[in-house]
């Protein structure tokens, strides 16, 4: 199978630490409450920041605090095991967008972890293009956007959603998980699916 993956809030741990962080930078070093949706992933989103307070966290933080993100719970030992099972991974991340940097941050944590994935596609603010183009199986994300827009154009996918982001509704095309070991089960489960097809 070919399994479509993004990398920040599904292998690492990034989006929890920008959060953390987001809300230290907003009531520490602005002095304010500008938390406006807590339920928001995007900077853009969750604050009322400026275009400047927002660069500016950004060009401080994003590098060094990707530099210290752990990997999430089980990422390495499930993607591990189904890379044995012959299963490939396609990275598509929008990581790159903000600073070319979180590629080569990115890249260094993957080298740490002894982890490698056989395409990597960078910069995708848009996936279901690459989604499309690669013939992906299933992708696995934690964006509820992208997760909406690849499961209405009909491509499986796992939403790793965290508590704190919207819900969407499951269906046969979009399946919400909430660790790792629901990702290799639900795997395994469209495998099966797939044998029994073709039987």
């Amino acid at each position: 199978m070919k399994i479509g993956i993004d990398i920040d809030g599904v292998i690492l741990d990034y989006e929890r630490v920008l959060k953390t962080y987001g809300d230290i930078y907003d009531f520490v070093e602005l002095k304010k409450d500008g938390l406006v949706n807590r339920n928001e992933q995007y900077l853009r989103n969750r604050y009322d920041w400026t275009e400047e307070e927002r660069m500016n966290f950004i060009n401080k933080y994003f590098v060094e605090l990707s530099d210290k993100t752990p990997l999430i719970p089980g990422a390495k030992d499930v993607i591990e095991m189904l890379k044995k099972e012959e299963n490939e991974f396609i990275v598509i991340t929008a990581r790159g967008v903000s600073l070319e940097e979180m590629k080569d941050s990115a890249m260094r944590k993957f080298e740490e972890a002894g982890l490698s994935f056989d395409k990597y596609y960078w910069k995708q603010v848009d996936k279901l293009d690459t989604a499309q183009q690669e013939n992906i199986d299933v992708m696995i994300d934690d964006s509820y956007s992208v997760c909406e827009k690849l499961s209405q154009n009909k491509i499986k996918t796992i939403y790793f959603r965290d508590k704190e982001m919207k819900k969407l509704e499951q269906n046969e095309y979009l399946k919400e998980v909430s660790n790792w070991g629901e990702i290799y089960r639900y795997i395994n489960e469209i495998k099966a699916n797939k044998l029994e097809e073709k039987a």
